[in-house]
């Protein structure tokens, strides 16, 4: 289940997230999946379009710790054109590091925060020397790094209201995931739900906002009404995957989902959906990640049996073309069923030396082989780490885990064994980044962004945001710190 959380017009509804960590108590399971293939590049079908069958052309496409006492600060020297910070935890490993990001000697202080005409849920990109957001209104902006003024922006069509939805906690909703960049082809690529409702997939042009081509990615069979489109989007192969899940409270025949669209716009979708009856949800905010030969890691939310095992609460490995290569679950994955203590709240972890770490809301952390996850039980490690939701960020065999109770530095051993490091315990508890010699962290609670020793977890530095949404990443991009607001998107830099 996605846990109940924030509208995109009110402050984060803290008090859900906490509901749901009681809920969150043990193991997780496996994913068995099927191989879907549907062709065609179209536009957002109508309420009354006949559902395009498996394997049949779809419409044409559619147009349009403590503080120290010295304070600290980022030295000067940015490269004029900063490297693209091109999708979510800046590459398809979701590692989180922005290697060459200035050192931090000081305090912080706000360079600009602008208003836009929604929330920003993604994590905010660094592209073509623009800082790239997209909100819940379905608006899409290229922004000056400067000073936060817009260069473009490109409205996508009308969010859905909540209230037209069976249940859900973002209202309106609109483009929740973070888009993602192809540098080979200058596009950009965002999933809108738009009224309807339905998914779309838009490629635009990165230096403009112009609208190349759109093609639904709502599935034949599904009910475009009970899923959402949470998951960050991941660039690989060729294609664009994107994940789908369920709203907040798991109402209607969702299933949970991994969607593949050819890069150009044209040929077949694919997808591997998941064989429950219901549920299942890919809906972590880090998305799919990639390893170096292509293959996708994805993590699973519950499923509604608690008899059969159904194929969720898993960590699955899919290949380009999503097919099933691998899965791990947890033994107890009937007893996680009952108690919604999803594997899919975090993100996939991968570690040098072939491991896999992932940690769900049951507070268990395993490490699994990666290219083989074991099955049922076949974990190599497991211990209690912590409830962990989003992404992590990795350098080496240091795994930053973004837990409830407040992040969390882990190490995976040479034998795969996880060894336990620091735990802040100053409010942050975000999906973290690394840069500049620190962690940065959001206290989702607080709206606060800080900035922690790697080695002890002490605080840095830190700075008041204001509201963020639920799962807010940090992006630390062209001597800057980004983060996307329930107002837009705030910047962040030295105090000089």
């Amino acid at each position: 289940m996605v846990p109940s959380m924030d509208r995109s017009v009110a402050q984060p509804d803290v008090t859900c997230h906490h509901a749901v960590m009681k809920r969150a108590r043990r193991f997780a399971a496996v994913a068995i999946g099927l191989g879907i293939l549907v062709a065609g590049c179209g536009p957002v079908p109508s309420s009354a379009s006949p559902a395009v069958a498996a394997g049949s052309a779809a419409p044409p496409s559619m147009q349009s710790g403590v503080s120290p006492t010295a304070a600290p600060q980022l030295t000067t020297g940015a490269p004029a054109t900063p490297s693209d910070w091109p999708t979510y935890h800046g590459n398809g490993a979701r590692t989180g590091v922005a290697s060459g990001f200035p050192a931090l000697r000081g305090s912080l202080v706000t360079a600009w925060a602008a208003t836009l005409d929604g929330a920003v849920y993604g994590e905010p990109l660094g592209v073509g020397g623009r800082v790239i957001v997209a909100t819940e209104n379905d608006s899409v902006y290229a922004l000056d790094p400067a000073n936060g003024r817009v260069t473009w922006r490109r409205h996508l069509g009308s969010p859905v209201p909540l209230a037209s939805l069976p249940c859900g906690n973002i209202d309106p909703l609109g483009i929740t995931s973070t888009p993602v960049y192809d540098r080979a082809s200058g596009s950009l690529f965002v999933v809108a739900e738009v009224s309807g409702p339905h998914h779309v997939l838009f490629a635009l042009a990165a230096s403009t906002g112009a609208v190349r081509w759109s093609r639904s990615v709502d599935l034949p069979g599904d009910s475009p009404l009970a899923h959402q489109q949470r998951a960050a989007l991941a660039l690989g192969n060729g294609y664009v995957y994107v994940g789908f899940g369920g709203l907040a409270g798991d109402c209607g025949a969702y299933r949970g989902k991994v969607v593949g669209v050819p890069v150009s716009g044209h040929g077949a979708t694919i997808a591997y959906r998941l064989p429950v009856a219901r549920e299942g949800a890919v809906w972590a905010t880090g998305g799919p990640v990639l390893d170096a030969h292509g293959n996708l890691y994805v993590s699973v939310g519950n499923g509604s049996s608690t008899t059969s095992y159904d194929g969720s609460d898993s960590v699955l490995e899919l290949s380009p073309t999503l097919q099933l290569r691998s899965r791990f679950a947890p033994s107890r994955w009937a007893q996680d069923n009952a108690s919604d203590a999803d594997l899919g709240s975090l993100s996939p972890v991968l570690v040098p030396g072939g491991w896999v770490f992932i940690a769900g809301k049951s507070g268990i952390g395993y490490v699994l082989r990666a290219g083989s996850l074991g099955g049922v039980g076949g974990q190599v490690s497991s211990r209690v780490v912590c409830a962990a939701f989003g992404g992590a960020a990795q350098s080496g065999p240091m795994v930053y885990v973004p837990c409830a109770d407040g992040l969390r530095m882990i190490r995976i051993g040479s034998s795969g064994s996880i060894q336990l490091g620091w735990q802040a315990r100053s409010g942050a508890n975000g999906p973290p980044v690394i840069g500049g010699g620190a962690v940065w962290s959001l206290a989702l609670g607080s709206g606060e962004l800080q900035a922690l020793s790697p080695s002890t977890g002490a605080v840095l530095a830190r700075i008041a945001v204001g509201p963020v949404p639920h799962f807010a990443s940090p992006t630390p991009w062209d001597g800057l710190v980004l983060v996307g607001t329930m107002r837009g998107v705030t910047a962040i830099r030295a105090h000089k």
